[in-house]
């Protein structure tokens, strides 16, 4: 299957290679990724094609705003960011176009990217519970409904409402259980706390290993970046007082979210941008994430990172993540209803 997926890209970049004389030998990024995990594997593309890449970082909203602004006028061909939700802004504001690449859809299932074609997924990222080893036993966990029970009052650490990925995994719940069952789960979840919402994914795991709660929700790469830090050794502490555990494996799976990208509506360099997206959904950079910033792969034959496999192989939830754009608005409508700060 590598070997095939190698000989699709191949295949792709040589049709594009006649085009490409005829256009500028550039691509244009806005990314709000930071730029030390985007940088090196735009260095990598341009040493395997000769593109120039130019790369202008910020936050996601800024970039959007900017592109708007821009309008025609913009130099953008490619626009990254973090989270289905932000994804799925992009495409409402009306910033990028259908991508058209059958290399592209070939590698990355369609779950993974949008029903239209405006953007496609670059890695992926769990959104699961971390649990005190000394204070939870694996088998009292089961399911992101369970953390709503009354057993979890006052033990469970987690982000505020203005967090995407938050909001992103109430909008999973809501496509899949509805949006009532989705608000009870939000008001059991707020009721639940240990103290109000403040801080990052690593500040829940840090709280849980300090003793101010029992369960963290965080993102995956998170627990693997604080398990490798070793310039920073009270992160790796507190990350080896917890455990992983994927929720909701007898049923949809574990919630899961990504990093994607898009070809901006008016991007002069369209060609080079496909190019680009190719090579970024190729196995060698799907395993350079792996290793880097601990995100799996789009494709389920791509290498992974020693890191990534002793966590285990889990079931993940195939929802399409167009619907956690979609269901955004009503997510942070019933999280401001169920107090969730």
């Amino acid at each position: 299957m590598k070997l095939k997926m190698l000989s699709i890209i191949a295949a792709s970049l040589s049709v594009l290679a006649g085009s490409y004389a005829q256009a500028s030998n550039e691509v244009n990024v806005y990314s709000a990724r930071k730029e030390k995990l985007i940088k090196p594997l735009l260095d990598k593309f341009t040493a395997a094609t000769g593109i120039k890449t130019n790369l202008v970082t910020a936050k996601a909203d800024k970039l959007l705003t900017r592109l708007q602004n821009e309008g025609r006028n913009s130099p953008a061909d490619l626009f990254i960011t973090v989270d289905a939700g932000r994804l799925h802004r992009a495409r409402e504001k009306g910033v990028l176009q259908a991508i058209n690449s059958s290399t592209i859809n070939s590698i990355v299932p369609s779950h993974l990217r949008d029903p239209d074609d405006q953007w496609v997924a670059l890695s992926q990222r769990s959104r699961v519970i971390f649990y005190v080893k000394d204070r939870v036993k694996a088998d009292e966990l089961s399911s992101y409904e369970d953390l709503a029970n009354p057993k979890w009052k006052k033990r469970i650490c987690i982000r505020g409402s203005s967090n995407i990925y938050n909001q992103s995994l109430l909008a999973s719940m809501i496509e899949t259980n509805g949006e009532q069952a989705a608000e009870a789960w939000a008001r059991g979840i707020v009721a639940n706390m240990a103290r109000p919402p403040k801080g990052g994914d690593r500040d829940q795991i840090k709280a849980a290993a300090a003793g101010q709660c029992d369960i963290a929700i965080a993102n995956t790469y998170y627990y693997g970046t604080m398990l490798s830090n070793k310039k920073d050794p009270a992160q790796m502490a507190a990350a080896n007082k917890v455990a992983i555990f994927w929720p909701n494996q007898s049923g949809r799976g574990a919630h899961v979210n990504v990093s994607g990208a898009g070809i901006t509506r008016h991007a002069p360099n369209k060609e080079n941008a496909i190019r680009l997206l190719a090579f970024l959904v190729s196995p060698e950079s799907q395993k350079w994430y792996a290793e880097v910033n601990f995100e799996y792969p789009v494709t389920a034959d791509a290498e992974t990172s020693d890191m990534l496999k002793s966590w285990g192989a889990f079931k993940a939830d195939n929802l399409n993540l167009s619907r956690l754009g979609a269901n955004n608005v009503t997510a942070v409508k019933i999280m401001d209803r169920a107090g969730w700060r």
